[in-house]
């Protein structure tokens, strides 16, 4: 059996660093591994309008966006299919069928579904769209025949629900659909970075983001801003490493090697650590360190974002091949959907 991945983002905004740490880093490794037959990352358009069916719009824009922050981080369409979610309409079709093996009761024990409902305050207002996320997300699981897909914990419950899915489609009609597994983050610091001020999400309502694309002085000052231990007020106090974001971000980003060019009096971070929890170190000292920390991954990353941005229709026509290929696999899964469903009438 081939190996394929399938996974994606929503085009809600710009990528950002915890993006980058959680999910865009580890499939360029992916990419370049050589491990998998095929990878499919998918822009999830139709997703997105499911909570901003009003503002089109936006979705939109932020296609380009999200596009270029891809082609920046290193993903590459020679080895890595881009394409577009409402390009495919076959997903829609799949998500119809699939639609009729589960039950609403089970969509609403859905951890994922009822956090996400909570974060949105939808209450009883929820579009049907949104409520029905686990389902189309099987669609476009199954659509590829993706065998895994990396996810962070949260997310494994929309995961387990696919697999329900595609275990009841085969039982009911054929063995026909893959049924795929996770693949988790590889430590606890990628599986979600903090907000600059402390909270546990990023998020663009909450200003609490450094985007991979923000101009190094806004980045500089994010970071000086950056919540750490409100207990430390003077230099010499003791300071705490649990919950202090400068740290967490230190965790994610920093290199022995940096230490030599930047902050020479330490060996590595745990030096660095020792220091700071015994006292005699300042927060401002630790936010200029991670500042170069942070420059050092993302300067190249803008640099070619700048190169790419010189022609976004060629971005564009990128989108545009990646998703013809992605319907013809669709539509291949489509048709086998159908037989097994005994629909296709007149193939």
């Amino acid at each position: 059996m081939k190996k394929i991945i399938l996974t994606g983002d929503r085009p809600t905004g710009r990528l950002h660093v915890g993006h980058y740490v959680g999910s865009l880093r580890r499939r360029v490794e992916l990419q370049n591994s050589g491990e998998y037959d095929e990878i499919h990352i998918m822009i999830a358009d139709a997703q997105a309008l499911t909570d901003n069916a009003d503002n089109p719009e936006k979705v939109k824009n932020n296609i380009s966006e999200v596009a270029l922050d891809y082609l920046s981080c290193g993903l590459d369409p020679e080895k890595t299919n881009i394409l577009v979610q409402s390009y495919v309409s076959e997903l829609t079709e799949l998500t119809f069928y699939y639609s009729n093996l589960v039950t609403v009761s089970r969509l609403q024990r859905n951890p994922t579904v009822k956090s996400e409902i909570q974060m949105r305050g939808f209450n009883a207002s929820i579009p049907v769209g949104f409520f029905t996320y686990p389902i189309s997300q099987t669609a476009d699981i199954t659509a590829f025949k993706a065998t895994t897909v990396p996810v962070g914990e949260d997310q494994l419950p929309m995961l387990e629900q696919a697999r329900e899915i595609v275990r009841s489609f085969n039982s009911t009609y054929d063995e026909v659909l893959v049924e795929p597994k996770a693949l988790l983050p590889e430590n606890e610091i990628c599986s979600r970075l903090p907000g600059t001020d402390g909270k546990a999400k990023m998020s663009k309502s909450l200003g609490n983001c450094i985007y991979l694309a923000d101009d190094p002085e806004d980045i500089r000052k994010k970071i000086m801003s950056m919540f750490t231990d409100p207990n430390h007020i003077k230099i010499e106090d003791p300071g705490s490493l649990e919950g202090n974001t400068v740290f967490t971000y230190l965790d994610a980003f920093c290199k022995d090697e940096l230490f030599e060019e930047y902050l020479p009096e330490y060996q590595n971070l745990q030096e660095l650590k020792d220091h700071y929890t015994r006292g005699g170190l300042g927060d401002v000292k630790v936010k200029k360190f991670l500042y170069n920390v942070l420059m050092e991954e993302l300067s190249p990353i803008q640099a070619r974002r700048k190169e790419w941005e010189k022609d976004i229709p060629a971005v564009m026509e990128i989108l545009h091949q990646g998703s013809i290929a992605a319907r013809e696999v669709a539509a291949k899964t489509l048709s086998e959907v159908k037989d097994a469903m005994q629909i296709n009438y007149w193939k």
